[in-house]
């Protein structure tokens, strides 16, 4: 007697293939855009201050790189821009406010991290000369070690609260926040529950995504930096 197949098509397996991430419906992608290089700090020329905070100019290898930013962010269909008082922010953004015809709207929670008697470019020294203070700072991985500097709490609450309210106002959409290494780091190590500076010192001009939902965060990405076309990478020692 002939084999007969009684199986029909739903007979047949299902499968389930691998499928490129897309963020949950309604989910927030907000591009934390570190600002360009800013100039050098120096002892005897201290930044200008902006309530309180170190407010440098970009150097002119911080324009280039605020328009190579431009230039990687053009097509990425943005909702809104965002940056801090501070002007490298500004500066920053800007290149992509006029190819996009956006005007930059200012978030102040997103300022950098509050640097006390360190401000207007003395930090740079005091990390350059790894003092004790220094030391401690990374050791235990606080900010308000150094003198007067921003409670480590409330940075990380202003963090917080910023992101969370710019993720609910573009809910489903996509932004770029133009702001500072400490911010950044801050952001993803609550994203993660790392660390707290696991994720400091990313690169000027570099891109991190987190995808905000519900109150939650993931992280996306971390320091892209190919758009800057360095010519060799920095060495690891």
């Amino acid at each position: 007697m002939p084999f007969v197949d009684e199986r029909d098509e739903r007979d047949e397996p299902v499968e389930f293939g691998q499928k490129r991430y897309r963020p949950p419906e309604g989910a927030a992608e907000i591009l934390l855009i570190r600002h360009g290089s800013s100039e050098a700090a120096r002892v005897d020329r201290p930044f200008p201050l902006v309530d309180g905070h170190g407010d440098p100019d970009l150097a002119p290898e911080g324009r280039e790189q605020a328009e190579r930013v431009c230039e990687r962010l053009a097509d990425e269909n943005l909702d809104a821009l965002y940056v801090t008082p501070l002007r490298r922010t500004s500066q920053t953004a800007a290149p992509l406010a006029r190819r996009l015809g956006m005007e930059p709207l200012v978030e102040p929670g997103l300022r950098e991290v509050y640097l006390g008697e360190w401000e207007g470019g003395l930090f740079r020294k005091m990390v350059a000369e790894n003092t004790p203070v220094v030391q401690r700072m990374f050791t235990e991985e606080r900010w308000d070690v150094i003198p007067g500097a921003e409670n480590d709490e409330a940075f990380a609450r202003r963090v917080a609260e910023s992101l969370a309210r710019l993720a609910t106002a573009h809910a489903g959409g996509r932004i770029a926040v133009f702001t500072h290494g400490g911010v950044i780091a801050q952001a993803l190590a609550a994203a993660t529950g790392s660390r707290p500076f696991a994720f400091l010192a990313p690169d000027n001009a570099s891109i991190s995504r987190l995808v905000s939902l519900g109150g939650l965060s993931s992280v996306r990405g971390f320091n892209d930096i190919s758009h800057l076309d360095w010519s060799a990478p920095e060495p690891l020692t």
